[in-house]
Formats: structure tokens, sequence, C-alpha cells
């Protein structure tokens, strides 16, 4: 590591609280600028594709970028191990930046083909590979472990943020320029976090958090990046309470990521709900989650985290396995407000225990294992439930796959290390 990366002095007093210590405000703007700049390109990658393009290949132009995204995700956490976060957040936002900017200077000249806008989604996949799992293993960086749970739930807010400013600015870009103009859009609010990233400063990473349940195999020296990819994932599986987690992460995300988004379109389609029900269900789940982040964010600890975590999760397969029983649209929303709030402490409480128990010299790799899960494990979902509901309908899909995910809650019940996970205390000033 850099001297730069090491420039937080570490002392006896107090930590500030996250939501008031201005060097993880600084890193929260700067990674909400980004988050609403993916927001923006993708609108108007999206609307580009549809002017040059038909359905089919608008749709591969969509998932171009999750291919690279997905195959070189687990080197991202390499790099981040070997060269720094820092460098890897400050440098793949640049080339983001750069690489956007560029395209929005094309494409004010001269129509894009499809092809090109192929070729942009491949290329910013590949930069998100190496950006996602180090601006994911900021956090325990930037603050003490006993405030890991409150900076989470700020970054599901910032997550909440994007989403709702991010797809209305876009299309209000171009409604007033077009493409060059969405996509400078994007690239500006790239551009805009990189001053903000580069004043953020680091904690020393000698060793690991100082918590209870965070025992584990000790780093060794680094070794080629085949090596060093092939250690990480020993590490995880080796590791009692972050190879048991990302086994329940990895077994909810695949039971109720497609249910929720797939198979909840589906169901609306059942129920004759129309456009706006769905959009109320979608907002009750935003809704529910928004509120388990602000809990956190204002909380910073739930006591008993582990059992917390198997507790909301369970609540949460419920509710996704209930709401396609329900007999009323009302209802509905309700109950999907209930999970959002449930699978948003759960999900925010996985996070922490999993970055607190981390070693640091793994924590680039452990993040790139975690949110491949997400990116790459929860979408071939997709198809499975689909596919389902066309054979057997909604209700016995959305319940099979709750209780699929509830297989979640056995392992996180069975392990001892999860079911005693506790995040540390703030130390007493």
């Amino acid at each position: 590591m850099s001297a730069a990366e090491t420039a937080l002095p570490v002392g006896p007093t107090a930590p500030r609280p996250a939501h008031r210590d201005t060097n993880v405000l600084r890193w929260l703007a700067a990674y909400t600028a980004s988050l609403i700049g993916d927001s923006v390109y993708f609108v108007a990658l999206a609307w580009s594709a549809q002017k040059v393009a038909g359905p089919g290949e608008v749709g591969l132009v969509m998932a171009a970028g999750a291919v690279p995204r997905a195959l070189l995700m687990l080197g991202g956490g390499v790099a981040a191990d070997r060269f720094g976060v820092r460098r890897i957040v400050l440098g793949s936002d640049a080339v983001r930046c750069v690489l956007i900017l560029a395209v929005a200077a094309g494409v004010a000249v001269t129509a894009p083909s499809v092809w090109i806008l192929v070729a942009l989604a491949l290329a910013f996949g590949a930069v998100d590979a190496l950006f996602v799992p180090a601006v994911g293993a900021l956090p325990p960086r930037i603050t003490s472990a006993d405030q890991l749970a409150r900076v989470t739930g700020m970054r599901t807010l910032s997550m909440r943020v994007s989403q709702v400013a991010g797809p209305p600015l876009g299309g209000l870009a171009m409604g007033f320029g077009g493409a060059p103009a969405a996509f400078a859009v994007a690239g500006v609010l790239f551009a805009l976090s990189l001053p903000l990233l580069l004043t953020v400063r680091l904690r020393p990473s000698a060793g690991a958090p100082d918590v209870a349940h965070a025992s584990a195999p000790v780093a060794q020296s680094p070794g080629n990046v085949w090596q060093d990819l092939l250690g990480g994932l020993r590490y995880i599986r080796r590791h009692h309470l972050i190879g048991p987690l990302v086994a329940v992460i990895a077994i909810s995300e695949f039971g109720l990521t497609g249910t929720l988004n797939v198979g909840m379109v589906l169901l609306n389609g059942e129920r004759g709900w129309g456009p706006s029900g769905y959009g109320w269900i979608v907002s009750g789940f935003g809704a529910g989650a928004t509120v388990g982040a602000v809990l956190l964010t204002v909380t910073g600890r739930l006591p008993r985290a582990g059992l917390t975590l198997a507790g909301t999760l369970l609540v949460g397969c419920a509710g996704a396995a209930a709401v396609a029983l329900v007999p009323s649209l009302p209802y509905a929303v309700a109950v999907s407000a209930a999970v959002g709030l449930s699978l948003g402490i759960c999900g925010t409480l996985g996070s922490a225990l999993v970055q607190t128990a981390a070693d640091p010299a793994y924590l680039g790799r452990v993040t790139s294992v975690v949110m491949l899960t997400s990116l790459g494990l929860a979408p071939l979902s997709y198809p499975v439930v689909g596919a389902a509901i066309g054979v057997w309908g909604a209700a016995p899909v959305f319940v099979g796959c709750g209780a699929f995910g509830s297989l979640g809650v056995a392992v996180a019940l069975g392990c001892g290390a999860v079911r005693r996970g506790e995040l540390p205390r703030s130390p007493k000033g």
C-alpha cells in the first residue's frame, strides 16, 4: 500500500460517528455522484440503442456490459488487493469518465451504430469489474469497525437516491440534447466524483479488525494473479464466518432476486394490476428498503447481528412467498414494503459482518466474491423464474423461491459463528 493510503491517524480517542465524519461524507458524495452517473449512462445507452436497433439488438446492447463485469469481477478483487483500493477506484473512475465523454463527443457528430454501442458496453463493463470490488472494499478503510453498519446504511441510501434521481436526469438530458447530452451528463458526474475521491483519506490496513469473531487464516505474501485469486477463494472457504455468510448471500440472492424482479412483472400481468400497480409494488419495496437503511444509519448497530440477519432473511423469504397469495394490490404493496425493509436490514448486516471480519489483505477479493453473487449469480435465476411461471403460474413459483431462499436461513442458523456474530460496539469517549 502507498503512503497516501494510510493518511488517517490512529489514536486512542473515540472515532466520530460516520454520519458526522467529513471524510465519510466526502466518500458518500463521490459514491452518490458516481451511482447517478451510472444510471444516466444506462438511460443514454438504452435510448441510443433503441433509436438505431430492433428489440433484440437493444437487449444485446444492454446485456453486453454484464459479461465482462461477471467474468473479470474476481480479477478486479485481486487488483484491489495487489495495488490498493485507492489507486484502483481513482484509476477506473477516471477511465469511465474519459470513455463516456469520448462517446458523448463521438455521438454528437455521428449517429452510433449497434456495434459501437456494444463495444462501449463491453468496455464499460470491463472497467466496472475493477471499480465495483474496489469501491465496495473502501468502507472499512474510511471508518472504524463499529461504524461499518452505519456506513453501509448510508451507502444503501445513496443507491436509492441514484435510482430515484438518475433515470429522470438521464431522460431530461435526452429530451434537451439527445444522446450526446445524456452521455455528457454521465461523464460530468463521473468527473465530479474524482476530486471528492482524491480528498478521501484511508486508514492503515496492517492487520484484521479487532472483533471477537474475526479469527481467520493469516494473510500470505502475494504471488502471481492466479495464485492470489485462488488464495482469496481458499481464504473465504476456510473462514469460519465469511464462508458461511457468502453461502447465505448466494442462496438468498439466487432464490429471491429473480422472483422480485422478473417474477413481480409476471405476477402483475397475471393479476391485471397494470403498469401503475407494478409501480406501486416496486415503490413499496424501495420505501421499505430505504426505511431499513435509515434505521441502520441512525442506530449504527443492531445487537445480535447474526441472529437478526437470519430473522430478517426469514421474514423476507416469507414475504416473497406471500406477495403472490394476497388478494389485492394494496396488500401486495404492504407485503412488498415489509420484504424491502427486512431484506434491506439483512443485506446491510451481512455486508457489515463480512467487512468487519475480513483481513484487509483479502478485502478486495472478498468483496468481489460477494458482489459477484448479486451481479453474476442472481441474474441466472431470471430465465428460470420466467420459464417456471410460464408453466405453473406465479403463486407456486413465488412460494418455491421463498422456500429456496429460506435455505439461507438454515445455513445461517446452522453455523455457530453466524449465530453468535456481533458487530463491534462504539468505544466510550
